[in-house]
């Protein structure tokens, strides 16, 4: 009896198994690029290997999948990290957000990339090229200035600041 019971066990987990295959999130591969952080503000080539390495899987419109994302429940997962990353901070979008949420998600990059939570280190995991060494860290926080400057250098002051609130 209990062979039997775990034979149909094991016929309706394989079962599940394949059947969730079937069962894929939208690839999040998008060619528009309009609304870039790249159309508003300059981005060096060093940098710009950085953000492709280390961030744009998860925070801009153009995710590089790896075969393993192509296996159900991984794919869930990945997506999951895809949309709360894009949710953050997406830099296919960045055009698109008004200056004072520019200047501030441009402070979070420089203090989640300086405090090592980012990038995440499930995805440095499987991912050791995008490991920020000190000197991409440095170029990465002199890039961030340099764009904050210019916003601070065309938004009015007051704009950039968070409004009071009343508690």
């Amino acid at each position: 009896m209990v062979k039997k019971i775990a034979k149909i066990s094991g016929i309706v987990l394989l079962a599940a198994v394949i059947l969730i295959q079937f069962i894929r999130p939208a690839k999040n591969i998008s060619s528009d690029t309009s609304n870039t952080i790249e159309t508003m503000f300059p981005v060096p080539d060093s940098v710009r290997a950085i953000l492709t390495v280390a961030c744009y899987d998860c925070h801009s419109n153009t995710t590089r999948y790896p075969w393993y994302a192509e296996i159900q429940p991984v794919g869930w997962f990945l997506n999951d990290h895809i949309t709360e990353g894009k949710r953050e901070l997406n830099f296919s979008e960045f055009a698109s957000y008004q200056p004072r949420r520019q200047y501030r998600k441009l402070a979070e990059v420089r203090n989640m990339i300086d405090q090592g939570f980012m990038p995440l280190e499930s995805y440095t995991l499987l991912h050791k090229d995008a490991l920020l060494s000190p000197h991409q860290k440095e170029m990465m926080y002199a890039w961030v200035r340099t764009v904050r400057d210019s916003i601070e250098a065309r938004t009015p002051a007051d704009s950039l600041k968070m409004p009071n609130r009343r508690r």
